[in-house]
């Protein structure tokens, strides 16, 4: 079964300024994820980044998509996948990699057929997939969510209390580009990513999970001085490009999963924005 598809331009901030609440949605939000029984992947011209998903009751391939050229999807790019559902096997190459909640799995250029399979259809597992191009092969590693390098960062009295579990990132993979991990907020707490920042090194995708029922997340983007939103829902992603703040406020605590690639793997090369200056 072939992958479904869709493709997602740069937009400059100044053409920004200028969209509605539809055409901000259409441009940055991703959400098509967790379709059951389907690969449904968002290419993106920032970095060249792939957000997508992997839902299996039966074994689904990743294959290639048209925008790559390739004949194979990873050919000339490396992939990371959390899982966010049952537990899962990932086989690349003949090698099986298991598992289960939030853990994590880095597979490298080269790897040629990449199958995802559930361990129960009636709890399938949920694949998060974020890929980049890749100039050389890394080895594949899986990263449990107890292996992770955990921050704890915020407090209850701002409301951002959070434990920041690093996973694909330099010291615990070795990538060519891509990072990826996962922030979960503290019970009564519902800021993300304060104080807000920038990187115009790397851009980002942020795909927000363990949103309650009949709740959710106002994310916020655009340059510091000029400030937009998009609500978000339950496993829904949002393109974050390297000029634009990324930050959120829930109506209760969650998780999102953090992916980003560009030319610095230095997780804390950012320009930070005071709160205060925020418009």
């Amino acid at each position: 079964m072939s992958a479904s598809y869709q493709t997602r331009y740069a937009s400059s901030p100044q053409a920004v300024k200028q969209y509605d609440t539809d055409q901000l949605r259409a441009e940055f939000l991703i959400d098509n994820l967790m379709e059951i029984g389907k690969v449904n992947l968002t290419y993106s011209h920032y970095d060249r980044y792939i957000a997508g998903s992997a839902v299996p009751l039966q074994p689904l391939s990743l294959e290639t998509i048209d925008p790559l050229k390739s004949s194979y999807f990873l050919e000339r790019r490396e992939l990371g996948i959390i899982n966010v559902g049952g537990t899962g096997t990932v086989v690349a190459d003949g090698i099986s990699y298991e598992l289960g909640f939030k853990d994590s799995l880095y597979l490298g250029c080269g790897n040629k057929e990449v199958v995802f399979h559930s361990d129960d259809a009636s709890n399938p597992a949920m694949f998060y997939l974020n890929s980049a191009p890749a100039h050389t092969n890394y080895p594949n590693k899986k990263v449990g969510l107890a292996e992770a390098n955990k921050l704890q960062l915020g407090a209850m009295e701002t409301a951002n209390h959070r434990t920041v579990n690093q996973m694909i990132i330099g010291g615990i993979v070795t990538t060519c580009q891509l990072q990826m991990g996962m922030t979960e907020l503290k019970t009564g707490s519902v800021w993300n990513t304060m104080p807000a920042h920038v990187h115009d090194r790397r851009m980002e995708v942020y795909f927000y999970l363990d949103i309650p029922e009949n709740q959710a997340v106002c994310h916020f983007m655009g340059q510091p001085q000029e400030t937009r939103h998009i609500w978000m829902n339950n496993h829904q992603a949002v393109i974050s490009p390297p000029w634009s703040i990324h930050s959120g406020a829930g109506t209760s605590n969650y998780t999102f999963i953090w992916g980003m690639a560009g030319e610095n793997l230095d997780y804390g090369d950012m320009d930070v924005c005071k709160i205060t200056d925020l418009r």
